[in-house]
């Protein structure tokens, strides 16, 4: 045994063992255990497939396939035993079409649609076209039909981005449209009062071919001269308003849908490297300030405001002063789809001064591999850098909007991602859509999703708009149990005795990188005759405090195939790379308010001092105290002795001050079998059993009155206990 423990912590710290190596992780198809039950995801409900909605509202431009067959069941389906005729045939439906875009398939929801019923319709069964044919009518969406793949985050932020821009090109047209009508009408009315407009020839055209040989127009022409007023549009202001109207009907910012800005093709607004952006951007904006000056005068005019003595001299001097951050923002915004992990230096600078000089950029960088070779290649880890320094630097410059997001978190993000395409500045979005790296069978979604929970890609968003300080503006929203290091999720399985065990295990970033195959050589898997009690969970070795050669070694528990359990050695690299991400992972917690240093060290600081103010007023009240007794003599043989005071009550158990409960029902919603009211609706201990340590000290850290003492672990086994019981510390 001792030469067995000797090789599995050499292999923890050099990478090598000693005696053979063990068969590697790859070999056997290994997944952690927590992604072991995610196979098929085709058979599962989920957010994705992803229809991008046509014509919709801004909520409703992005929807989920499962979200579209909900409400299509809810409107055809009637409350009796033929709506759940109907209920079952949608749903397979559903993942119908779920196979065919697992698969490959693609187009918009209304082929698919028929494709899929196609297939199920040809098997004869009674009733299913009808089912079918009453939810189709249903359908009130239709759009292109997406699943979670690395095409898939530059198709959805395009829509959202259009889906943006035409609402904002909508308002600029009517506006557009309400003053080239004005100015339309002024000239006419000009002309008509002009001697051009007065004159036979014109009168002549003005009227029908039917009615001219009705009229005299020289006769016509001489009785106007003689009764209309003249020069009512001087020849300046005709020129002028002339001008105005050619520059806003040739504007090719906001053309009309389906033309030309006379007859030249519309400004593109997609570009695929923020240069090109830059580039087009400086090209046009003379066009800008013409427009922009157009539409300044062409409302004074409408209004009949324009004075020349004092509008010609301002607006001769226009130019860049006027048009600055507000006025860009009347303008379509530039999106930018660019690949993170391929910027060069001198690309990160140049976005860093695009996006810092406010321009109106919304740039999506995207990530498909974060578990890449580190930059420096040394042999050392550090997944994920160039993401984390992007979203960084661009939150340093303060009023960027960011949001960094994995792919299968896009949908649940998708207002906060409508709100950056709205908001009036500069954005940049970081996704990363885990469509890279070498994970095997594991599907986009699954890595994607396994990098926002092992904290490798976490989800956050800062909104510069939201407030003036971080609480407002810095959010993690989304990141499961964002108030932990690693979420923790319960796993059930059948040990060798056929006993069904049931345990609670944390996805660590060493989950993560288990699934990618480049990293097999970082575990070494150990047969099950090898198992021994020196092999502890990673999160429970992570917060250990090693000083000097370690007495235990790390393993991941990781899943076959067939559903086999197995134990994989981990080596000393990830677990460092671990400690890193969990730091960076607390200095978002920071940011967020989540375990904030400076909040708690002022918490304990008030506690203590109400603690303190609190014994001052109890021994005020007792008063002076008699001075102290002698002792009393010893009972007497067969006399009994007085009761002893009531001893105090031990620091390993768990216990509530009940007396100073305030009913606030914190406690009782973290778990209601193990903190229970009584008869004055102030809380105590029920079952101290019915819950977690975990759930003891969070109870404790949450109470308003700090009454909570939650004691000593009562399960050995339960993970994390060594950072449960410094938080606990505080409470005993």
């Amino acid at each position: 045994m001792h030469s067995e423990l000797q090789a599995q912590l050499a292999f923890h710290l050099t990478g090598v063992w000693s005696a053979g190596r063990p068969e590697a992780s790859d070999a056997l198809e290994l997944r952690p255990a927590l992604l072991a039950a995610y196979r098929n995801l085709s058979r599962l409900r989920y957010d994705f497939p992803l229809v991008l909605a046509r014509n919709a509202p801004h909520g409703g431009a992005v929807q989920s396939l499962s979200g579209l067959m909900d409400r299509a069941i809810e409107d055809a389906a009637p409350r009796d035993g033929e709506g759940e005729r109907i209920r079952g045939h949608v749903l397979r439906m559903e993942q119908a079409i779920r196979a065919l875009v697992a698969a490959g398939g693609g187009g918009s929801l209304a082929t698919l649609w028929d494709t899929a019923a196609g297939r199920l319709e040809s098997s004869g069964e009674d009733l299913l076209a009808d089912s079918l044919s009453r939810a189709r009518a249903a359908l009130k969406a239709d759009g292109e039909v997406l699943d979670c793949g690395k095409a898939m985050p530059a198709r959805l932020f395009e829509h959202a981005w259009r889906t943006v821009q035409e609402s904002k090109a909508r308002r600029f047209r009517e506006d557009i449209d309400r003053l080239i009508l004005r100015l339309s009408d002024i000239l006419a009315a000009g002309l008509a009062l002009s001697e051009e407009g007065r004159s036979p020839e014109r009168l002549r055209a003005e009227v029908g071919a039917a009615h001219r040989e009705a009229f005299d127009f020289e006769a016509m022409s001489r009785l106007l001269a003689g009764s209309l007023p003249k020069g009512t549009l001087p020849e300046s202001r005709r020129r002028r308003i002339a001008s105005l109207v050619s520059v806003l009907e040739s504007q090719r910012f906001f053309p009309a849908p389906g033309e030309r800005a006379g007859g030249v093709e519309p400004y593109a607004f997609v570009f695929e490297s923020c240069a090109a952006a830059l580039r087009a951007f400086r090209e046009r904006r003379p066009a800008m300030i013409a427009l922009a000056q157009a539409v300044a005068v062409a409302r004074l005019e409408v209004e009949n405001e324009y004075v020349e003595s004092k509008h010609d001299a301002f607006f001769e001097e226009f130019g860049e002063n006027v048009l600055g951050p507000k006025g860009v923002t009347l303008f379509p915004d530039y999106l930018v789809r660019i690949g993170a992990a391929d910027m060069q230096a001198a690309g990160h600078a140049g976005l860093m001064e695009a996006l810092g000089a406010g321009l109106p950029l919304k740039v999506l960088a995207q990530t498909d591999d974060i578990l890449d070779e580190s930059p420096v290649r040394d042999g050392q880890l550090a997944f994920g850098a160039r993401s984390r320094q992007l979203a960084a630097m661009a939150i340093a410059l303060s009023e960027v909007y960011v949001l960094q997001s994995s792919a299968s978190n896009l949908f649940q993000l998708r207002e906060r991602i409508l709100r950056g395409l709205e908001y009036p500045g500069p954005a940049l979005f970081s996704v990363f859509s885990g469509a890279g790296g070498a994970c095997g069978e594991l599907a986009p979604y699954l890595v994607a999703a396994a990098a926002m929970e092992s904290r490798a890609f976490p989800a956050f968003s800062y909104d510069p708009s939201a407030g003036e300080d971080w609480a407002s503006r810095f959010s993690l929203e989304n990141n499961p149990r964002a108030d932990l290091d690693w979420p923790v999720h319960a796993i059930a399985y059948e040990d060798d005795e056929h006993q069904r065990i049931s345990e609670e295990l944390a996805f660590t970033l060493v989950d993560f990188v288990g699934c990618d195959r480049r990293y097999a050589k970082h575990f070494a898997t150990i047969p099950r005759a090898m198992w021994n009690e020196r092999m502890i969970a990673v999160p429970e070795y992570l917060v250990r405090e090693t000083k000097g050669p370690p007495e235990k070694v790390p393993c991941l528990p990781l899943v076959g195939r067939d559903g086999t359990l197995h134990r994989a050695i981990v080596g000393e690299k990830l677990i460092r790379e671990a400690r890193r991400c969990r730091e960076a992972w607390r200095s978002l917690q920071e940011l967020a308010g989540i375990h904030n240093s400076h909040a708690e060290r002022l918490l304990a600081r008030e506690r203590k001092a109400w603690e303190e103010q609190r014994t001052a007023h109890a021994a005020a009240a007792l008063g002076p105290q008699p001075a102290a007794e002698a002792p009393a003599p010893a009972a007497a043989p067969g006399v009994p002795a007085q009761a002893e005071p009531e001893e105090e009550r031990p620091r390993d158990e768990p216990y509530i001050e009940t007396p100073r409960c305030t009913s606030c029902n914190e406690c009782t919603q973290i778990n209601d079998k193990m903190f229970v009211y009584d008869s004055n609706k102030q809380a105590s201990i029920g079952d101290p059993d019915a819950g977690t340590y975990r759930q003891l000290v969070e109870a404790a850290e949450s109470c308003q009155v700090s009454i909570i003492h939650p004691g000593r672990p009562r399960n050995p086994a339960e993970p994390g206990l060594d950072e449960l019981i410094k938080r606990a510390e505080p409470f005993l």
